[in-house]
């Protein structure tokens, strides 16, 4: 090949080159696969990436980050502010110190952290970690006392089929009023799927922990699969469908418990 061929071959352009992607951001909803979601540094953290994927900025009226811990990463010192916490190790194992007592958490165990509690999130068995963060104001109300500090496991929480068979959900944090917010985990045998469209006030941070499946989101159709990460505004129609030959499985936040604000 002479140096005019060489120069021809180097002028193709890859594939990817005109920035097909799936990701979607309008004011009702976003897809954001991860290879989009650029890494960041947080204060207070060392040998960590975060990876933002919803904030105010976005328009939700909560934070949800991946942190991806290095071995000898995590919090420099304890943290202990205004927000409440929720965390939910997705790879690997952490090293939770909360309120004083230290947890080792594997993959699907959890814990929630209210507010003006001090914790510290390391990485374990020096290796590398996946920990999902979501971060929330508390809303309080008269006469209810706010929820106390605990670590949960997903394996230890019923999973209960609503509406359809093969479709089942398992409730993280208990059923109480003192909570403002819920984490569940829905999970859809292949082929399983929602009832009805759904539309609805509450706001969603939907992180997909395994499987595929076709999410309608407003009037668009998007797929979606493990470690894509959606947002859903209040009141963006929306309904699931599981596709692949394995089960679909994701993590859901939502507001709850709360009345409407004025």
């Amino acid at each position: 090949m002479n140096a005019t061929s060489n120069s021809a071959a180097r002028s193709i352009q890859p594939p990817g080159v005109y920035a097909r992607s799936r990701a979607a951001v309008n004011a009702m909803y976003a897809v954001m696969p991860p290879e989009g979601v650029l890494e960041s540094r947080l204060p207070n953290f060392r040998a960590t990436r975060a990876r933002v994927l919803a904030a105010p900025a976005l328009g939700a009226r909560f934070a949800q980050i991946l942190l991806q811990i290095a071995a000898d990463g995590g919090m420099e010192k304890p943290r202990c502010d205004s927000l409440q916490h929720f965390l939910y190790v997705v790879e690997g194992a952490a090293e939770l110190v909360l309120d004083g007592a230290t947890h080792r958490l594997t993959p699907g165990q959890y814990a929630y952290v209210p507010v003006a509690c001090a914790f510290r999130l390391r990485a374990a068995d020096g290796a590398a970690t996946e920990v999902m963060w979501i971060q929330k104001p508390y809303q309080r109300l008269d006469g209810v006392a706010a929820p106390a500090p605990f670590v949960g496991d997903a394996a230890n929480v019923a999973a209960v089929c609503k509406h359809t068979e093969g479709r089942t959900w398992q409730h993280l944090l208990p059923d109480e009023l003192g909570f403002d917010f819920a984490v569940n985990i829905l999970a859809f045998e292949p082929g399983n799927y929602f009832p009805m469209v759904e539309t609805h006030v509450m706001e969603h941070g939907l992180y997909m922990l395994e499987g595929q499946g076709m999410y309608l989101l407003q009037d668009q159709w998007h797929e979606c699969w493990a470690k894509d990460f959606i947002y859903m505004a209040p009141f963006c129609p929306q309904f699931f469908y599981a596709t692949g030959w394995s089960r679909a499985a994701y993590l859901l936040y939502k507001d709850v418990n709360r009345d409407v604000a004025f």
